[in-house]
């Protein structure tokens, strides 16, 4: 997004609008919240815009398909564009600014949110299969733990007895599984990463001792108080959204929630709001900004977005939103996918206008479009020649030489197109 089409996104307070919003209302505020009502840096990114970033969003969730890049990486260069990808990994390993923890899924949340997530690890019951370990095997479980305390930090294959995996994907052997148990206890914590493999330290190692204090006992937050934080701080980066949409941003329990979050409404920290076509009531935060471009749509934000991207998590919200259906077919077998494997939406302005299935032919330094959509209401031509841009920046920023389309939807022809001009 260019510095003049950024410009003219003009903002206004929430405080000055009324208690109905328009659907196009709130998908603004929505891309506002997000970080993309603002043009992306014109020179080099650095900690700074990283930081700003992680301020808006609030946590990056971690996926482990790397048919294109790691999911963690994707939020950033839709924001900011290209950046030097070690700049996440020093935040989070060397400058422990980050840290992982089951908040959205797995996911790289600011360390000072330690505190928040610490009445969850104290009383929340891990999976039923971490769970069962520490019934069935507390002796092994309590050896795991000591030799992260005397040899950390370790990986799972590092373990006196690691076991055997019992297949791909959540196939863990029982080493994993203890220590997945204490890293949800908060009895370790993630040191590192090399190629993607978890490193598990003990938290004293790992996090700075103000932080840990402030997670001890009688200075972390009870389950209510640390509920109505992480309420207040997703109803913050949503902008605007409903009980169901700011529980899941946090993993929190709805019905929990809605009590929380009526004491907010009094307490003026949040507001309650109606959404056309929206049959539950939402919920405003108090510095959402509702961006009012007079540009042509085409001149706005452009970003190809990650399946697990905050802004397009939680499904159902996104339909509300963007009048955009979207479901990850990685599980579902090929001859039924109905637009692709790894498919990612491409936003333009302030709509979600098509779908791309995409893929890293490292090999052969290839960035491959194995299918193009386009959105049923936008001109393909329009669409295929934005499309071309962010797939040639995405290229250059994954150090691929060229963008290779294949023939599958409606839009490859004009995104070939596009591309040779």
């Amino acid at each position: 997004m260019s510095k003049r089409a950024g410009s003219r996104w003009r903002c206004r307070l929430m405080s000055e609008v009324l208690a109905d919003l328009s659907q196009l209302e709130a998908r603004r505020i929505a891309l506002a919240a997000q970080g993309f009502a603002e043009p992306r840096p014109s020179g080099r990114v650095d900690i700074r815009h990283l930081r700003r970033v992680l301020d808006r969003v609030g946590l990056l969730q971690i996926d482990s398909v790397n048919v294109l890049v790691r999911s963690h990486y994707l939020p950033l260069f839709s924001r900011l564009g290209p950046y030097r990808m070690g700049l996440l990994d020093d935040a989070t390993y060397g400058r422990r600014e980050l840290f992982e923890a089951w908040a959205h899924e797995a996911s790289l949340v600011p360390v000072g949110h330690y505190p928040l997530l610490q009445h969850r690890r104290e009383a929340e019951r891990p999976w039923e299969r971490f769970d069962q370990i520490a019934r069935e095997h507390p002796g092994y479980v309590a050896a795991v733990l000591a030799q992260v305390r005397d040899r950390g930090p370790l990986t799972t294959s590092e373990l006196d007895d690691p076991g055997d995996r019992t297949g791909p994907w959540w196939g863990y052997g029982r080493g994993k599984v203890a220590l997945e148990y204490h890293f949800f206890r908060g009895d370790v914590a993630v040191h590192s990463r090399k190629n993607f493999t978890r490193y598990y330290d003990l938290p004293e190692r790992v996090f700075p001792p103000e932080v840990l204090a402030a997670a001890g006992p009688g200075q972390a937050p009870d389950a209510e108080e640390a509920q109505r934080s992480l309420l207040v701080m997703a109803a913050r980066s949503h902008g605007v959204g409903t009980a169901k949409d700011l529980a899941d941003y946090y993993r929190l329990r709805v019905p929990e929630c809605r009590r929380r979050l009526g004491e907010l409404v009094v307490e003026g920290l949040l507001r309650e709001v109606r959404v056309e076509g929206w049959k539950q009531p939402a919920y405003l935060h108090p510095e959402a900004r509702l961006p009012k471009s007079t540009a042509h749509r085409l001149e706005g934000a452009r970003a190809l977005l990650s399946p697990f991207d905050s802004l397009i998590w939680e499904r159902d919200r996104t339909e509300r939103l963007f009048d955009f259906r979207y479901r990850l077919e990685i599980y579902v077998p090929q001859p039924k996918r109905v637009f692709g494997y790894y498919v990612l939406p491409f936003l333009l302005g302030d709509a979600l206008v098509g779908r791309v299935d995409l893929k890293a032919d490292r090999a052969k330094g290839r960035l491959l479009v194995r299918g193009a959509f386009v959105e049923e209401g936008h001109d393909a031509g329009e669409v295929a020649e934005s499309l071309a841009g962010e797939l040639r920046l995405m290229a250059g920023w994954l150090g691929l030489e060229r963008v290779v389309v294949g023939r599958r939807g409606g839009l490859s022809g004009r995104l070939r197109a596009a591309l040779r001009r």
